[in-house]
């Protein structure tokens, strides 16, 4: 019964940031495994960072994007530095009660909330 609204998104330049924000109702985010996950048009969903009892991040962004949470404000967050071209989709918060994950493997079935997403655009 998570609830997700994305915010943040929006156009930047090759090295810039951002940072999304995912507020979440119904549960505390300390209680729900939480992950991002991003669509560019033409390929499928991906996962890009998760946190629940671990903190993992597809290797394409290690480095580059944190993922944290603000259990007070019942938030969840994606730091994007450096940002690349190759970042450019829409990018969904996604949630599931309990802390374990699945794993970690950041499949998208595992997660039964969603947000509307936020689009990023990065040119070049």
């Amino acid at each position: 019964q998570v609830q997700l609204v994305e915010s943040g998104g929006g156009s930047v330049q090759a090295g810039g940031s951002l940072r999304l924000s995912c507020a979440a109702s119904g549960y505390q985010v300390s209680s729900v495994c939480m992950a991002w996950f991003r669509q560019a048009p033409g390929k499928e969903r991906e996962g890009v960072a998760l946190s629940g009892i671990m903190i993992k991040y597809a290797e394409s962004v290690k480095g580059r994007f944190t993922i944290s949470r603000d259990n007070a404000k019942n938030t969840l967050y994606l730091q994007m530095n450096s940002l690349k071209p190759e970042d450019t989709a829409m990018y969904y918060c996604a949630a599931e009660p309990g802390i374990y994950c699945g794993g970690g493997s950041m499949n998208r079935f595992y997660f039964g909330s969603w947000g509307q997403g936020t689009q990023v655009t990065v040119s070049s």
